[in-house]
């Protein structure tokens, strides 16, 4: 949970991923907080959530196109095999542990 801190009206002013002295908690998903982060520019904007999701497209695609031997793993760059292979790893890991609750299809 983050923890905030206000001005003397009461708007937060500071973000912090620890308690401190004048920090109070404030649940992520508060509207005052994310109001903030959107003030900040932090918050991931359309085009980075469509990327995201892109990510899992292409990601599928590939599996599609080795499944089907219209491509071997080996035919892509190291730099991408890696990077598949990590973020499979990742899935997996999600998935064992259910952390969750298979929204990490959209991972």
């Amino acid at each position: 949970m983050p923890y905030v801190k206000r001005d003397q009206d009461g708007r937060i002013i500071t973000v912090n991923l620890e308690a401190g002295n004048g920090f109070e908690e404030l649940p992520s998903s508060s509207p005052e907080l994310l109001e903030f982060l959107h003030r900040m520019g932090l918050e991931q904007s359309t085009l980075q959530q469509s990327d995201m999701r892109l990510v899992r497209v292409l990601e599928d695609l590939i599996d599609l196109l080795i499944s089907r031997d219209l491509i071997r793993f080996t035919d892509l760059p190291l730099p991408a095999q890696e990077k598949l292979m990590e973020r499979r790893s990742m899935r997996q890991s999600l998935g064992a542990l259910d952390l969750l609750g298979g929204a990490n299809e959209t991972i």
